[in-house]
C-alpha cells in the first residue's frame, strides 16, 4: 500500500467511525485537522505523510468517544496493523495519538516534531471561530448551559475534573481549556495562527459580557484578564 491509498484507507477509517458525531469531534473536525497538519508540517519541514494519519486516527481513539482511553488506542493499533507495515511507522503513529490529548493540561510533551504538528493542528481547531461553535455544540451535548455568572471556572488540573461534563458550563471552558492553548503551541507556525484565533475569542467574550450585562445592574459576571 502507497501513501496516497494508506491515507484514503485512514480518511475512509475516520469518516464510518466519526461521521454521526454530534459533539464537534465529527469528521469535518478530523479533514481539518488533517488539512491543518499538512499545513504546518510543510511550514515546519515534518514528514507530512506521519503528521495526515496521525491526524485522521487522532479521534477515533479519543476516549471521549469511545469506552475507555485503551480501547480507543487498541481500535487505531489494530486498524494499523492490518494497513501499514512499516513497524517504526505505527509507533511513531501510535504515539502521536496516546499524547496529543490536552486531558486538562496534564499530558506530556510530544517527543517528535511530527508529534508538536499534529497537536497544533488540533489545538487550532479548539480556537477562533470553529473553536466557539465546537464548544457550544459540545456543551449542548453534554447538557452544559452557556453561562451562569454564579458558577466559577474550576482550574483544570487534574483529569477526572476536566473529564467531569456535568459540571460548568460553555463559556467557563474558555478559562479552563481555550485561552491556555496559545500559550502551549509548539511550533513558530502554530503559534502565529494562534494569536488570531486566540485575539477573536477575547473579542467573542467582551461582546458576550456586553449584551449578557445590557440594561442590568453590575453583578458577578466574570471579566477579561
Amino acid at each position: 500500500m502507497n501513501h496516497t491509498e494508506l491515507i484514503a484507507a485512514a480518511e475512509h477509517f475516520a469518516r464510518e467511525q466519526l461521521g454521526g458525531d454530534t459533539t464537534g469531534h465529527d469528521w469535518y473536525h478530523t479533514d481539518r485537522v488533517r488539512n491543518m497538519a499538512a499545513l504546518i508540517a510543510g511550514s515546519e519541514g515534518a514528514n507530512t505523510v506521519i503528521c495526515t494519519v496521525a491526524a485522521l486516527l487522532h479521534d477515533v481513539a479519543d476516549e471521549k468517544l469511545n469506552a475507555s482511553k485503551e480501547a480507543g488506542l487498541l481500535k487505531v493499533q489494530v486498524w494499523l496493523e492490518g494497513h501499514l507495515p512499516d513497524e517504526a511507522a505505527r509507533r511513531h503513529i501510535m504515539e502521536i495519538i496516546e499524547t496529543m490529548s490536552f486531558s486538562g493540561g496534564g499530558g506530556g510533551p510530544m517527543s517528535t516534531l511530527e508529534g508538536q504538528v499534529v497537536q497544533d493542528a488540533d489545538r487550532l481547531d479548539a480556537l477562533g471561530a470553529i473553536g466557539i461553535a465546537r464548544t457550544m455544540v459540545f456543551s449542548g451535548a453534554k447538557g452544559r448551559p452557556v453561562y451562569d455568572p454564579e458558577i466559577a471556572p474550576r482550574d483544570e488540573s487534574l483529569q477526572k475534573e476536566y473529564r467531569d461534563y456535568s459540571k460548568g458550563t460553555a463559556v467557563n471552558h474558555f478559562y479552563e481549556k481555550l485561552l491556555k492553548l496559545k500559550e502551549l503551541m509548539n511550533t513558530a507556525y502554530g503559534r502565529q495562527l494562534a494569536e488570531e484565533r486566540h485575539q477573536f475569542m477575547l473579542d467573542f467574550l467582551e461582546q458576550f459580557y456586553k449584551e449578557w450585562n445590557q440594561g442590568a445592574a453590575p453583578s458577578g459576571s466574570r471579566q477579561l484578564d
